[in-house]
C-alpha cells in the first residue's frame, strides 16, 4: 500500500514537473515579455522575451526588485502591477516607456494580473509587456508618408501637391492658393515658406479682416506725421517680411484702389509707406490665397486682370474636405494627439460608430470645422475613446442629411454606370482592391465604401 502511495506521489510530482516545463516552453516561445513577482516585489520568473526587451538576463533578474530591472516610467509613481496586487483588478494594455540595459527608451504596453495560491489568496503578480517599437516605427513611417510639414493627407490631389511643393518653394515665383475657407491655405503657405530656405520671417495678414485705409497702412507702414495719430514711424508687413514671405490671405476681398498699389509692388519690387517721400525696396516672397475664384471676379470686373496674372504665376487648388474623406481618420488622430497635449488628457481614439458619422458628414467648414468637432468631443469625453454621444446633435443630424442627399443626388443611370465600372475594374485586376483603386484613381477606402453601397462582393 505504501509502495502504491509512493508511486502515486512520484507520478504526481513528475506530472507537475512536466507541466511546469511545458508551460515554461510556451512562455519562452511567445514574443511578449512575462515576469512574475512575490509580495515583496522580487522577480520569481523571467521569460526569454523579457530578457530580449530589457537587455537583462534571467539569471540577473531573478531575486531582484522588479523596478530595478523593469525600469518603466510608471514604476516609481503609479506602478500598475502594485495597484493590481492591491485592488485585484487587472490592468490592460497600459502605454508605458521602458529604459533597457543600454539606456535606450522603448515604447511598450503592459497588462497585469494577480497570482493566487491554493486557497485563492494573492501570493504575487504577473506582468505581460509588449515591445511597440516596431509598431511605432511603422506608424511614423506611414504618418511621414502622408505628411508634409504640418499638413496631413493621403488624398491623391494633395499628394501631387506634396510632390511639387519643394520646387515651388525654391522658385521665388508668386503663388496663388485657391480653396474654400478652412481647407488649410495658410498651412500650405507656411509649409512653402519653411521649405524655401529663406532667412526672413513668415508674415501673414488677413485682407478681409481690415478696412481699406487700415490695410494699406498695415501693408506699407507709415512715417511720423503721415496722419494725426502717427507719432512715430511704423514699418509695415512688407518691411517685416524682408528676406522672408508675405502671405496675403483672402486677396480677392481688397478694393480696386489697393489692387493698383499692390500691382506696382509686384511689378517694381518697391513701395511707398504712407507719408514717405521715397520708395522702399522689397524682396519678400509673395503668397496669396482666396476662398473665391479670382478668374470669375476678373470676368465680373471686380478684380484687375493685370494683377490676377501677376498673382497667378503658380496656382495651387485645394479641394474641400468633403472631396478628400479618406483624410478624415488621419486628421482626427492628429487632432487627438494635439488636444491630448493641450488639455492633459489621454484619449486613444474614436469609436467606429462616431467615425462613421464623421465620414458621412459634409463639413462645410472643412478641416477647421473637424478640428472644432474633436475639441468639442474632448470637453465631453471622460474616458479614453470618443463616442457618438460626444458629438454634437448638429453633426449627427448633418450626417443623416448628407447621406440622404447623396442618395437623392445621383440618378439611377449614373449609379448603374459607376457600379458597372467598379465591377469591370475588379474583374480586370482579379478582385485586388489596391490595384483596382489605383486603376480607378480613387482611394481604397473610397472603393470599399462604393462597393458596400452597390453590394459588390
Amino acid at each position: 500500500m505504501e509502495g502504491k502511495d509512493l508511486d502515486h506521489k512520484k507520478y504526481s510530482f513528475n506530472k507537475s514537473a512536466q507541466q511546469n516545463t511545458h508551460f515554461e516552453t510556451i512562455l519562452n516561445s511567445i514574443a511578449d515579455g512575462v515576469f512574475t513577482i512575490d509580495l515583496d516585489f522580487n522577480i520569481r520568473y523571467f521569460n526569454r522575451a523579457a530578457e530580449k526587451i530589457t537587455g537583462v538576463s534571467k539569471d540577473q533578474a531573478l531575486g531582484q526588485k522588479c523596478f530595478d530591472v523593469f525600469r518603466a516610467n510608471i514604476c516609481q509613481t503609479s506602478c500598475a502591477l502594485g495597484e493590481t496586487m492591491q485592488t485585484g483588478s487587472q490592468g490592460i494594455n497600459i502605454p508605458i516607456n521602458i529604459l533597457n540595459s543600454q539606456g535606450e527608451r522603448i515604447s511598450a504596453s503592459v497588462s497585469t494580473s494577480v497570482l493566487t495560491g491554493d486557497q485563492e489568496e494573492i501570493i504575487g503578480g504577473v506582468e505581460i509587456f509588449r515591445d511597440l517599437t516596431t509598431v511605432e516605427t511603422l506608424r511614423k513611417k506611414i504618418s511621414n508618408q502622408y505628411r508634409f510639414e504640418d499638413i496631413i493627407s493621403k488624398n491623391y490631389a494633395i499628394q501631387r501637391i506634396f510632390d511639387i511643393l519643394p520646387d515651388i518653394a525654391t522658385s521665388g515665383s508668386t503663388i496663388l492658393i485657391e480653396g474654400p475657407s478652412g481647407s488649410g491655405k495658410e498651412l500650405f503657405a507656411r509649409a512653402i515658406h519653411n521649405a524655401s530656405g529663406q532667412h526672413g520671417d513668415f508674415v501673414a495678414v488677413n485682407c478681409a479682416a481690415l478696412p481699406d485705409t487700415l490695410l494699406e497702412s498695415e501693408l506699407f507702414g507709415y512715417k511720423k506725421g503721415a496722419f494725426t495719430e502717427a507719432k512715430k514711424d511704423k514699418p509695415g508687413r512688407f518691411a517685416r517680411a524682408a528676406g522672408g514671405t508675405l502671405f496675403l490671405d483672402e486677396i480677392g476681398d481688397i478694393s480696386t484702389a489697393l489692387q493698383v498699389k499692390l500691382l506696382r509692388v509686384l511689378q517694381e519690387k518697391e513701395y511707398e509707406p504712407l507719408g514717405a517721400t521715397a520708395s522702399m525696396k522689397t524682396d519678400a516672397h509673395i503668397i496669396t490665397s482666396t476662398n473665391r475664384i479670382l478668374s470669375e471676379l476678373v470676368a465680373r470686373g471686380s478684380f484687375r486682370e493685370d494683377l490676377f496674372y501677376r498673382l497667378n504665376v503658380i496656382k495651387i487648388e485645394l479641394p474641400p474636405l468633403s472631396s478628400r474623406r479618406e483624410d478624415i481618420p488621419l486628421l482626427i488622430q492628429n487632432f487627438i494627439q494635439k488636444f491630448n497635449i493641450l488639455k492633459g488628457k489621454e484619449i486613444k481614439g474614436i469609436s467606429d460608430n462616431a467615425l462613421n458619422i464623421l465620414m458621412r458628414y459634409n463639413f462645410p467648414g472643412n478641416i477647421r470645422e473637424l478640428e472644432n468637432v474633436i475639441e468639442f468631443a474632448f470637453v465631453l469625453c471622460r474616458g479614453d475613446i470618443i463616442k457618438t454621444k460626444h458629438l454634437s446633435r448638429d453633426i449627427q443630424d448633418g450626417a443623416i442629411k448628407s447621406t440622404a442627399g447623396e442618395h437623392r443626388s445621383a440618378p439611377p443611370q449614373l449609379d448603374r454606370a459607376e457600379k458597372n465600372a467598379i465591377v469591370a475594374a475588379l474583374d480586370r485586376h482579379r478582385g485586388h482592391r489596391g490595384k483596382t483603386a489605383e486603376y480607378l484613381k480613387i482611394d481604397k477606402s473610397t472603393l470599399w465604401r462604393k462597393m458596400k453601397k452597390y453590394g459588390v462582393e
